[in-house]
């Protein structure tokens, strides 16, 4: 009969924790599902007490701190121009000695060669290898 009481007793801490959202009655109701595991095999009274105990406080003082930064996590957009270096990008205009134009994310980019004796046509692939102002610097696509 206890291991239904603890049973009920997760599920309802369990239910709880959707209204509450931070993690502590879902240990909670953790702790009473460990409990209920131990009391269908028949242990006394201040044993299932006590296992409720440990282990409630296990799961706040372990799990709850990983589960809160793995889910509260906040998400880091770079947008800074140093983001696309490595990208690729197809020329649109002829890089040469005094530049051109490459589409890079959707977006278009003046360009420059990383050698300027070397040229790329349209619609080669190029690498951007750096980023000098508003100047994509590209070479050949490995």
């Amino acid at each position: 009969m206890g291991a239904i009481i603890w049973f009920i007793g997760a599920l309802v801490l369990a239910g709880l924790e959707l209204a509450a959202g931070e993690f502590t009655l879902l240990m909670l109701a953790g702790a009473a599902l460990a409990t209920a595991g131990v009391s269908a095999i028949g242990v006394p009274v201040w044993a299932e007490f006590l296992t409720f105990a440990l282990s409630s406080v296990a799961l706040l003082l372990f799990l709850r701190p990983a589960l809160k930064r793995r889910l509260h996590k906040p998400a880091v957009l770079d947008t800074s121009p140093q983001a696309l270096l490595g990208s690729t990008a197809i020329v649109l205009e002829r890089i040469d000695e005094q530049g051109g134009q490459i589409r890079m994310d959707g977006s278009i980019w003046s360009a420059r060669s990383l050698d300027p004796s070397h040229a790329f046509d349209e619609g080669e692939r190029v690498h951007v290898i750096s980023i000098d102002g508003a100047t994509a610097v590209v070479w050949k696509q490995p």
